[in-house]
């Protein structure tokens, strides 16, 4: 292709015809939008955080640094552009200049760009508590945003077209069940970010931390306390109700909710391993 695609974005693609096609059209994707933006573009991303999108930094003709993201079909993304003209740079990187037919985002670029990672988890915890408060907004009506359980039944068609390949069927039933129960009968709403976690959240100069990569979708904040979590999953598979109270505390919401979210996605989301079990082990310390 002549086009350095990192490893993980590749094995993604070859999944369906659909993310096969945007691969091979990728070349002129880039070259289209590098005309139109004026764009001179270095080398791609190309870490664990990367797996969706090809996503490299890039120079405009004014000397302005920024990056440059080109995302493959993916239904939990679809309205990635849309949720980061919401936020408007709050808590977000702003978006720049977009293209929905194209998938492509010019996003500011976050100097020095170091992720939550690289902290203590106990300190990941307090700046995604402070971000989640922030991204926590509902847009008003009309707007384009999905319900949650869009997302929730998306999932759990994947998951019933494994049901021969499932470690613990009452487990994922149960999972099943709730993700349609709690995404139905959210106490409160709001837009969420969906995949906020410390590897998408990034230092910056115009604020400490700006989150990248969100995924849109409108329902129950308590769903969204689950992706940080999980990227802790040494603390949560040894204090699961610990680590929940501890977040449900920080951002002043009830920990049950929390706890019934953490169970349903690790009993019943959608995975290319089954046989995994640090799922089930968390699904099991959570069980209702």
């Amino acid at each position: 292709m002549g086009l350095n695609i990192p490893a993980v974005v590749a094995a993604n693609c070859r999944k369906t015809p659909e993310c096969a096609a945007w691969l091979d059209g990728l070349p002129r994707t880039l070259a289209a939008v590098g005309r139109r933006w004026s764009l001179t573009v270095g080398t791609p991303f190309d870490n664990e955080e990367v797996s969706c999108a090809w996503v490299a930094p890039v120079a405009l003709s004014d000397g302005t640094s920024a990056v440059l993201k080109l995302g493959m079909p993916h239904m939990e993304a679809d309205h990635e552009v849309h949720g980061l003209r919401f936020w408007d740079g709050d808590p977000t990187v702003r978006l720049l200049e977009a293209d929905d037919d194209l998938g492509a985002m010019l996003l500011e670029r976050c100097q020095p760009g170091t992720a939550l990672r690289a902290m203590p988890e106990p300190e990941q915890d307090l700046v995604i508590s402070g971000l989640l408060r922030r991204i926590w907004r509902l847009p008003p009506a009309p707007h384009p945003f999905r319900p949650l359980s869009r997302l929730m039944k998306y999932w759990s068609e994947e998951t019933l077209a494994d049901v021969e390949r499932w470690p613990d069927t009452g487990l994922v039933r149960e999972g099943l069940r709730l993700f349609e129960e709690l995404a139905r009968h959210a106490p409160t709403e709001v837009l969420l970010a969906t995949d906020l976690h410390a590897g998408n959240v990034l230092r910056s100069e115009r604020k400490p931390w700006l989150v990248i990569d969100p995924k849109p979708f409108v329902g129950d904040p308590a769903y969204d306390v689950t992706q940080h979590l999980f990227n802790c999953d040494v603390r949560l598979r040894s204090d699961p109700d610990g680590m929940i109270r501890r977040m449900a505390d920080l951002l002043d919401i009830g920990h049950e909710r929390i706890r019934l979210w953490t169970f349903a996605r690790a009993a019943a989301e959608p995975r290319d391993d089954w046989k995994n079990e640090g799922w089930i082990q968390i699904a099991r310390a959570t069980t209702p």
